[in-house]
């Protein structure tokens, strides 16, 4: 089983890939909760401070994500082309120019969806993404692939 494809990482992939990696975690949702319970004691005790407070909580990550996408996706070399990706019973291969990386699934932290993209972890924090639009009718077979060489419990997405 194998399928070849080429992606291009845009700032907007990155900042679909940023959101859900934040506000999947610990923090990110933790953040969230306390922005929406000073905006809620605003609600019932008409402090200013618990609104800024709220306000800033809620918009200041996502707006920095924001920003963080658009600067990497400017400065980082590998962006400017498309990325070759070769998913195999081996695992994945990703591919530019003269470079090629080769990663095994048994590596794989984890599969996921967001609203744009399918997105493997390699580790915790480090990905390989792979927009739904670059995809076209291959992303089904991407993620038969995925969940065939991945635990179950591993994998998290949603067609």
């Amino acid at each position: 089983m194998e399928t070849e494809f080429d992606v291009r990482i845009t700032a907007n992939i990155l900042y679909d890939y940023m959101l859900h990696h934040t506000y999947s975690s610990l923090p990110g949702i933790m953040g969230s909760i306390v922005g929406v319970l000073m905006l809620i004691l605003f609600a019932s005790n008409r402090q200013p401070l618990c609104l800024v407070i709220g306000a800033v909580i809620l918009l200041y990550l996502p707006w920095t994500l924001f920003i963080k996408s658009r600067q990497q996706a400017l400065s980082t070399p590998a962006f400017r082309k498309p990325l070759h990706y070769r998913l195999s019973d081996e695992g994945i291969a990703v591919s530019q120019d003269d470079t090629t990386e080769q990663m095994g699934w048994d590596g794989m932290v984890k599969a996921v969806s967001t609203l744009h993209s399918i997105v493997v972890y390699t580790t915790p924090v480090n990905a390989c993404i792979f927009p739904k639009k670059d995809l076209g009718d291959s992303k089904y077979k991407v993620i038969e692939i995925i969940s065939a060489h991945m635990p179950p419990k591993k994998v998290k997405i949603r067609g």
